[in-house]
């Protein structure tokens, strides 16, 4: 993709902020109110004009590789689900009975048909209401307005888009994320006792790394060091190790940035896939409350499933990222959440340093002005 650099830009950036000691800087600085974070009246216009408007990253492609697989879960408090089609395409609806709005599915699985367990009302792939038991009982009944409620999908770039309402906003062009030969080795769901945008803003920054992992991060990357891109409304922040000064001897264009960073790019609003050594994971924030975020968490690895030296790899990866640096991020966005409370600060203050992090309040401040 033109918009963001290629191995052999985005490693002579690197080795550029190396020699000089510097680093990407943003345009200026922005002060976010402490109240957007508290603001109940905030929550709500963000999950009803921006997550709920804009396409949002549900799943990866590979979560439902096969006809008839669906993944169900809410977004932004609605119950979706989405399903692979018969002819490989993918279809999107509001996971409600259009009888009397029960759930028809939950979590993961396959199916021909979707059939509703209060009274067996029975709705094929695409939606469309094919069974109503004893119809008799409904005289008039017209099926056909009747059908599954649907929601846009797309599926770009490995990963499954749903866009619940209609608002204007698009996806715009995607990088490659996902290849189609990387698999799922695990799928979770849990809750964080924080803001959801409190708990992004520490993913999109490495101003943070020497103080806040000394011994986990740090020891193996850079202090302040990142290349910061972005594409519409999606930004990437790379978070280069040690190693990559291995790449000096190799010429420039036969350079190759796999294992020797960590890429991380935001979807906007909500969703962060990251890329790193041996693993590639997508991270859906979800906001449950002001106080509280569903992580729904996707982890794949980097090469074709069927490699079992690359899945214990992509396995050992993401074991020691969780139970260390992803581990100490939690405890200090959760210490955060508690200070939001303490009347200390009228605004946070987001640097020069933090460029995505401005870029993202940017554009979510404008979505909400619209």
């Amino acid at each position: 993709m033109g918009v963001l650099l290629d191995d052999a830009g985005l490693t002579q950036r690197i080795f550029d902020h190396i020699e000089n000691k510097t680093t990407d800087l943003g345009e200026g600085m922005w002060r976010e109110p402490v109240a957007n974070y508290r603001s109940e009246a905030r929550l709500q216009a963000e999950i009803e004009n921006v997550l709920r408007k804009s396409p949002v990253a549900f799943c990866p492609s590979a979560a439902i590789p096969n006809p008839g697989d669906y993944v169900a879960r809410e977004a932004a408090g609605v119950p979706i689900v989405v399903v692979r089609e018969r002819d490989g395409s993918v279809r999107g609806y509001r996971n409600a009975c259009r009888h009397r709005g029960m759930p028809l599915v939950e979590g993961k699985g396959c199916t021909t048909a979707f059939a509703c367990p209060y009274h067996g009302w029975t709705y094929s792939l695409d939606g469309t209401l094919r069974h109503v038991p004893d119809e008799h009982g409904f005289p008039g009944l017209d099926k056909s307005e009747h059908n599954l409620a649907p929601v846009k999908v797309e599926e770009v770039s490995g990963l499954v888009f749903v866009t619940q309402d209609e608002g204007g906003a698009t996806l715009g062009e995607m990088p490659a994320l996902i290849a189609a030969d990387q698999r799922i080795f695990s799928m979770s769901e849990s809750i964080i006792d924080a803001n959801w945008k409190v708990f992004l803003e520490g993913f999109i920054e490495g101003y943070h790394i020497k103080a806040a992992h000394p011994d986990t991060f740090y020891p193996y990357g850079f202090d302040n060091l990142n290349v910061v891109e972005y594409f519409g409304p999606h930004s990437r922040v790379t978070y280069p190790f040690q190693r990559i000064n291995k790449l000096k001897a190799v010429e420039p264009a036969a350079r190759r940035v796999d294992g020797m960073v960590t890429l991380v790019y935001h979807l906007f609003p909500n969703a962060l896939v990251t890329v790193l050594s041996s693993h590639t994971s997508l991270v859906v924030l979800d906001p449950i409350s002001l106080t509280q975020t569903r992580l729904v968490s996707y982890t794949m690895t980097n090469r074709p499933m069927g490699d079992r030296d690359a899945e214990e790899a992509a396995k050992r990866d993401a074991a020691f990222v969780n139970q260390t640096g992803a581990a100490e991020d939690r405890a200090i966005v959760m210490a955060i959440q508690k200070g939001l409370g303490s009347g200390a600060n009228e605004a946070f203050t987001f640097g020069r340093f933090e460029g995505a992090i401005v870029h993202f309040h940017k554009q979510l401040s404008e979505r909400l002005s619209r």
